[in-house]
């Protein structure tokens, strides 16, 4: 089970290591950089669909709970 607190380590890692956040329900969402999500105690809001300045166009916002897999994604 992923908490918070976990989720918040992976986000100040230094240097950040991009990961994608796999839900219950089969659906997934890369977070490229530690600006793309915003932790809550219940809630990782993702920034998708980034534009080239890397402002998101919409959010998804993801229960804590139904968390069910955290991978590092390959870097360039």
């Amino acid at each position: 089970m992923f908490t918070a607190i976990h989720i918040k380590e992976l986000m100040s890692t230094n240097p950040f290591r991009p990961f994608k956040i796999k839900m219950s329900d089969g659906s997934s969402h890369e977070v490229p950089n530690h600006d793309a999500a915003f932790v809550t105690r219940s809630f990782v809001e993702i920034g998708l669909d980034l534009d080239k300045n890397e402002i998101p166009g919409r959010i998804a916002r993801c229960s804590i709970l139904h968390i069910a897999n955290i991978e590092d994604l390959e870097t360039a």
